[in-house]
């Protein structure tokens, strides 16, 4: 039972390690695009969907 328990553990910390990273980039994104719209760099919506599509 404690080998179950032991692999649950692992499996929650490595699903938490993936949506972390997936935040981390998301943000990073996110805090790219805030900061290209505030100088003046902007796209148009299909090529922000090309990107968005890369991901």
């Amino acid at each position: 039972m404690e080998t179950v328990q032991t692999v649950h553990a692992v499996n929650r910390q490595s699903n938490m390690q993936t949506v972390d990273d997936a935040m981390k980039v998301l943000f990073s994104k996110l805090d790219k695009a805030i900061d290209d719209m505030e100088q003046g760099r902007t796209q148009t919506i299909e090529k922000a969907w090309e990107e968005i599509d890369k991901i």
